[in-house]
């Protein structure tokens, strides 16, 4: 499925429309029961960690439970499935964020539309990518990689944790706004691709930040540099990408949706909850020590961010012709 910006806006605001006038009436306040969390990789995973320290803080304010649901597979189109398919009420939420807007153009015939289906209720946090290299890698410096994949061209192999993650995309388009012909290894799961890294056996990985801080500070890896804009608080030492390619960015967005329809109140409450949430030093430091930055955003806001991604991997995927 390939959207455009302009169609992703009409259909995010037009969801935005129908929240307001919900199809389910609304007798009573939120929370009134249980509330589910539904996340598409297992449990662990940043997206899981994360889910559960948002719904722990809106379980103690709103006096519900946010129960986690784990539904991995397909990249997390399972998950987002199954929560388009929830009745409007807001007690079914889903973990969305980059990966979802990567999907809508990587997956061409989803039983579903992310941006018709899903409305935006508040962003959590951006994660950074780190570019990391075995040690017997020549290059010390983002500079000196591009020199070294020029020279030697289809030669440097990067991995991933599979087609269309973030390292994968954070690969890519390193690929296109450096001019460099590196070859992808899409593993199943960064775990196995950080072990052939380690071993030697691939030479690069845009990781994730997590798995490599440790190799990094340890020497058994080389960081090279982060993938955001601005330098992050666990690797202050490493510059970023755009500091040797200007405009370069990848990094990871995640916040909760809802199932279209939603009542507006309801949405517009967990926006305010979440942002009050990002706003305390406990949960603020504990996403930092996460890798994360925190990114409070109005739902319109987090809408307009999903855009953007929307289109900026759409254009990734279809230069790269990368398919599933």
């Amino acid at each position: 499925m390939v959207l455009h910006r302009r169609g992703f806006l009409r259909l995010t605001l037009g969801a935005a429309g129908l929240s307001a006038t919900p199809r389910l009436a609304w007798p009573h306040a939120y929370a009134a029961k249980q509330v589910q969390i539904v996340v598409g990789f297992a449990a662990g995973s940043s997206s899981d960690i994360l889910s559960r320290l948002i719904g722990q803080r809106l379980a103690d304010r709103l006096g519900q439970p946010f129960i986690i649901e784990n539904r991995g597979g397909a990249g997390g189109n399972l998950a987002a499935e199954a929560v388009t398919r929830a009745e409007p009420d807001g007690y079914t939420l889903l973990n969305c964020g980059t990966w979802d807007s990567i999907n809508a153009t990587l997956y061409k015939n989803l039983r579903f539309n992310f941006i018709r289906d899903i409305a935006p209720i508040a962003s959590i946090a951006r994660a950074p990518n780190v570019l990391v290299v075995h040690p017997s890698f020549p290059a010390k410096t983002v500079a000196e990689f591009i020199t070294y994949a020029k020279a030697n061209p289809g030669t440097v192999n990067f991995a991933s944790a599979g087609i269309g993650t973030t390292a994968h995309m954070a690969g890519e388009l390193f690929k296109a706004m450096a001019h460099v012909d590196l070859v992808h290894i899409p593993y199943k799961g960064l775990a196995p691709a950080m072990n052939d890294l380690l071993g030697g056996q691939v030479q690069a990985i845009f990781s994730t930040m997590p798995p490599a801080v440790a190799h990094i500070r340890s020497g058994t890896l080389r960081g090279l540099a982060v993938t955001s804009t601005a330098r992050s608080d666990t690797l202050p030492e490493l510059p970023t990408i755009a500091d040797f390619l200007p405009g370069y960015e990848s990094s990871l967005l995640t916040g909760l949706g809802a199932p279209k329809g939603t009542p507006r109140p309801i949405i517009d409450k967990l926006n305010a909850e979440i942002n009050s949430a990002l706003a305390d030093p406990v949960i603020k430091r504990r996403l930092y020590d996460l890798s994360n930055v925190p990114a409070p955003m109005t739902p319109a806001g987090f809408g307009q961010a999903l855009a953007d991604e929307l289109e900026k991997w759409g254009k990734v995927i279809r230069m790269a012709g990368i398919e599933v």
